[in-house]
């Protein structure tokens, strides 16, 4: 790179609003569906989401449970998703049926964020459910093992990009 500086292709508040979306589901899927406890105190391979929980509780979204030890959705929170789901449906009914190039191209007509739509569109349809898996899949190498680290890395975002930059 000869010494030169990478911007980010996406800003850390971003990363923090797309990592929250992403978080919010783990956290309303039961276990046998791929969700996830978020205990108070996280384990290692979690603390990069330590900046997002703490956003998704600033923002009424999630709550601390002191008693269970460990983050909760709250009322607002489960709004939220079902607000995020319902961009997500209309989305996806929408496009389904159009080429991404032409998708991608009337919503920058519209002046859509595209990175939101192609990162709401994985999101549901269950692309993104294992980031592991989705990382193998498009030939990453190496492969970050640790979804969280991934989720809020340059990497996961570029990918996104890519697919929305060739159309």
């Amino acid at each position: 790179m000869n010494g030169e500086r990478r911007v980010p292709v996406v800003s850390r508040e971003q990363k923090l609003v797309y990592a929250g979306i992403y978080v919010l589901k783990k956290m309303d899927l039961k276990p046998a569906d791929g969700g996830v406890e978020m205990p108070l105190v996280l384990p290692s391979e979690l603390t990069p989401l330590e900046d997002v929980l703490q956003e998704l509780v600033n923002a009424d979204l999630v709550e601390v449970n002191r008693r269970k030890a460990r983050f909760e959705i709250t009322r607002k929170g489960l709004a939220y998703l079902t607000e995020i789901i319902d961009e997500a449906e209309a989305l996806i009914e929408e496009f389904d049926e159009e080429s991404l190039e032409d998708a991608v191209a009337e919503l920058r007509r519209r002046n859509v964020d595209v990175l939101r739509a192609r990162f709401l569109w994985g999101w549901y349809d269950g692309e993104l459910d294992d980031l592991v898996l989705f990382q193998q899949r498009r030939g990453a190498s190496p492969v970050e093992p640790w979804w969280a680290d991934y989720l809020l890395s340059d990497a996961f975002y570029e990918e996104l990009l890519r697919d929305v930059a060739r159309a």
